[in-house]
């Protein structure tokens, strides 16, 4: 079988350097040989109960086993962070697809959201005091962090909304108000939430938010209860609803300053959307080889034949090679895009990708359980789990419907130069009658 560096669609192949090529087949091979078969230990480590939200032993193996190898924050891309692996968002973007294959990897790397996220918030934005005190044990795996926006009660696809007072009191800010759907604050070793709220209810739209770091120790936090994603609990990782009560931090705490939330969480999500995709890929890469594996299981044989024998299936297999390769494009253009500028400057294709990935991904998964049956809706296969992991993406760093509207509206920005276009090609083809004496007769252009 072709290895990964041998795979690389071979229009982004020139984007991607010798170093880059060795790394994606030390990371598919560390995957396929240490994550993969650790899934199942990592899940029973976890245990029932109150178990289940500590930290299994198996993930301090892999993570030594993958600083061993180099195998530790790729994610801080090359130009725009000293503190990263020195790799492209291209490149990095080929290397996360594999982690998306399972549960063990991204956190075995120290490349699990939402700590890629917020380190990038800190390298980015933060002072050098908060650096030091949150980047660098962030950094090395000694601690995890949260990313604090989404709100009860408030439209939060629209991040305008948040209500969460954020007020100034002397030298510090007082936190009052709800989040939930805060993922990583049922891990024990969550020290630190980034905190998207509002400093100023009166100021112009987008500058009444701003982000301060907390330190979850601080007084006056209170975890209300933890939820589920279709029933998953993700422990220890979960997915908190967290109440603040007159919670006080230094004034320092602020990131980049008073009113310029809305300035890092743009900053922040833009790359967050393309690591999301590729591991959503990467799921889909995993489900088609369970479908490819029951759908050619000897010993299971519906009616008499293989299920690859049967035509519908060998559809599906051919749909879902052409679904998964296409979308890998789209992902792999936008993450070329920021590359070459800035996350602002390719709004677009971060957007085609957040839109096509995770609905592709489903389909892809959906097809695998079914081959299955009702062993794909039950544990022994990893295809539930997966399909409720992706299906929370369609939502996540904003739903389809607010990217489709965006995306709308940018392309129909281009209506007038259309028109002109189509318009000045009705006129060539009228002169052209005209020159030959030609009547019109079959198709022609008319607006």
């Amino acid at each position: 079988m072709p290895t990964a560096s041998q795979r690389i669609p071979a229009v982004v192949r020139p984007l991607v350097s010798e170093r880059a090529r060795k790394t994606l087949d030390l990371v598919e091979k560390f995957v396929n040989e240490e994550c993969l078969p650790a899934d199942p230990v990592y899940h029973a480590q976890l245990g029932e109960g109150p178990a289940r939200w500590t930290y299994p032993p198996i993930m301090d193996d892999l993570k030594k086993k993958a600083r061993d190898l180099g195998l530790w924050n790729m994610f801080l891309a090359k130009g725009h962070y000293k503190e990263g692996a020195g790799f492209t968002n291209l490149e990095y973007g080929l290397m996360v697809e594999h982690f998306g294959r399972c549960r063990t990897a991204s956190e075995a790397t120290n490349n699990s959201a939402p700590d890629t996220g917020n380190m990038e918030v800190l390298a980015k934005y933060g002072s050098e005091a908060q650096k030091k005190r949150w980047l660098e044990p962030l950094l090395k795996g000694e601690i995890r962090s949260c990313y604090v926006m989404t709100e009860p009660g408030t439209a939060s696809s629209d991040a305008t909304n948040v209500a969460l007072s954020i007020r100034r009191d002397g030298d510090s800010y007082v936190l009052n108000g709800q989040k939930w759907w805060i993922s990583g604050a049922g891990d024990p070793r969550c020290k630190v939430y980034m905190v998207l709220g509002k400093t100023d209810p009166n100021a112009e739209k987008y500058r009444q938010q701003s982000i301060i770091i907390v330190p979850t120790d601080t007084p006056g936090i209170t975890i209300k209860r933890m939820l589920s994603v279709y029933g998953y609990d993700d422990a220890p990782h979960g997915h908190a609803h967290l109440v603040f009560k007159d919670v006080r931090v230094p004034a320092e705490n602020i990131v980049l300053g008073e009113g310029r939330g809305f300035e890092v969480m743009q900053g922040r999500m833009g790359p967050g959307r393309i690591h999301h995709a590729m591991r959503s890929i990467g799921a889909a890469e995993e489900a088609l080889n369970w479908l490819l594996t029951r759908a050619n299981a000897e010993h299971k044989k519906p009616f008499g034949k293989l299920l690859s024998q049967q035509g519908v299936i060998l559809q599906w297999i051919a749909k879902s090679r052409i679904e998964i390769d296409a979308a890998r494009l789209i992902v792999l253009n936008a993450a070329a895009a920021i590359d070459a500028g800035n996350a602002k400057q390719a709004l677009m294709e971060i957007a085609q990708a957040k839109i096509l990935v995770p609905n592709m991904a489903l389909d892809v998964i959906d097809r695998a359980v079914q081959t299955y049956g009702a062993e794909g809706v039950c544990q022994d296969t990893p295809l539930a789990y997966m399909w409720a992991q992706v299906r929370t993406v369609r939502i996540a760093d904003g739903p389809d419907e607010a990217h489709l509207e965006q995306l709308g509206r940018r392309e129909n920005k281009r209506a007038a130069e259309a028109a002109f276009l189509l318009q000045r090609q009705v006129e060539i083809t009228d002169a052209l009658f005209r020159k030959y004496g030609t009547k019109e007769s079959g198709p022609c252009s008319k607006l």
